[in-house]
């Protein structure tokens, strides 16, 4: 997982995102996924990088999300899990 910020971009490239007890549309959860941490990333930034570039190789200790969710809400709330994660909660492995 690596962040960087260059003058006017931030950029949040995510290898693998593993799920496990969903019974979902992988696309549809991409899909709204990634419109949430754009939306999320647009308006709050990311903490952990305000020093300049940042690559993470994952990030853990965040809250369990619930198994019957539909896809979109899946991706929507995976998304701000994983925002969190990059706002310095959870647990960072660099």
């Amino acid at each position: 997982m690596g962040v960087n910020r260059e003058p006017s971009a931030i950029r949040v490239e995510i290898g693998e995102l593993a799920l496990s007890g969903f019974r979902v549309d992988p696309e549809r959860v991409t899909a709204a996924f990634e419109r949430e941490l754009t939306r999320l990333v647009e308006r709050h930034g990311v903490p952990l990088a305000t020093d300049g570039p940042l690559t993470l190789d994952a990030l853990s200790g965040l809250p369990p999300l619930p198994a019957g969710l539909s896809s979109r809400r899946l991706g929507q709330e995976l998304a701000r899990v994983v925002h969190e994660g990059l706002s310095g909660h959870g647990e960072v492995t660099r």
